[in-house]
């Protein structure tokens, strides 16, 4: 269906179009920028303009390949893996972090960066792709410019993010946050997960907990104090182990509170519930010790 030039519904995508790019293409400006933000400056341009130029050949590619992408099983949850696993690498400190890294490691290369680019862009670009696809009711001009609209969005973006992460760099935190917010959306997003997700309810969070623990426990772990770094490690396990026995409680219908517990079970499992983690957070401290001590 193509939509006249002049005509209102056309506009009216447009406009929609250009609202979505602003959202998501975002995403891909953040990406660019954190990893070309330690690169000389002579190099920093050329990964952004060939990010940029990646991202817009990936999203043309995904356009046409979109639908059949899809239907692979498994394709959104691989996708989100694959984003904690960059976001993982963008908070991860350097062996040579100094003053001026902000304590993660960015690209060391221009190869390395627009690797992890376009990587980045061919798992963050579906949502991007589907959502102009959608806003522009088959309308292969409004795709083309909803494609061209993204250009100057990426390219000023990053650079913006390079300007900002150098004067705030607690920024980099924040779009490591971007990333595994994204992340847990693409993963809760797959067709495989669909009808496990709808019968555990406590599933979400813990996937949510996962994403953002895994994510963004190197740059936590490189600001703490030594005898504070386990917390990385312990303090989302014990989130999810509650989180745990909230489910175990529904599926075999044991009371997990104390003010409603009736029955030996009740009180048993609730006892296991607040005290049976800490034996398991003793040996994985002591373990640990023993590791780094060795």
């Amino acid at each position: 269906m193509e939509l006249e030039l002049a005509s209102g519904t056309f506009l009216s995508a447009l406009f929609a179009i250009v609202l979505i790019d602003l959202v998501l293409a975002g995403d891909n400006a953040l990406v660019i920028g954190l990893v070309a933000r330690d690169l000389p400056k002579h190099q920093q341009k050329k990964v952004i303009y060939w990010g940029t130029a990646g991202a817009i050949v990936i999203r043309a590619l995904m356009a046409i390949a979109v639908v059949w992408l899809l239907k692979i099983p498994g394709f959104l949850l691989a996708g989100g893996i694959a984003l904690v696993w960059i976001a993982r690498q963008l908070l991860s400190p350097s062996a040579d972090a100094g003053a001026d890294t902000h304590g993660a490691r960015p690209a060391k290369s221009l190869a390395g960066a627009i690797r992890t680019i376009v990587i980045a862009d061919a798992v963050m670009g579906v949502d991007n792709v589907l959502a102009i696809g959608g806003a522009a009711h088959g309308s292969v001009l409004l795709i083309v410019l909803g494609l061209a609209i993204s250009v100057p969005i990426i390219v000023w973006g990053s650079q913006l993010v390079i300007k900002l992460v150098d004067r705030f760099p607690a920024i980099v935190l924040l779009g490591g946050a971007v990333l595994a917010w994204t992340a847990y959306k693409m993963i809760v997003a797959e067709p495989l997960l669909k009808d496990w997700l709808v019968a555990n309810s406590h599933a979400r969070p813990a996937i949510a907990i996962l994403a953002f623990a895994i994510s963004m426990a190197p740059w936590y772990a490189a600001r703490l104090p030594a005898s504070q770094r386990p917390l990385v490690v312990l303090l989302p396990a014990l989130l999810l182990w509650w989180l745990g026995f909230e489910a175990l409680s529904d599926v075999m219908k044991i009371e997990v509170t104390y003010a409603h517990g009736s029955e030996l079970a009740d009180y048993a499992m609730q006892a296991l519930r607040w005290f049976g983690w800490m034996p398991l957070a003793l040996a994985w401290l002591a373990w640990r010790t023993r590791v780094r001590t060795a």
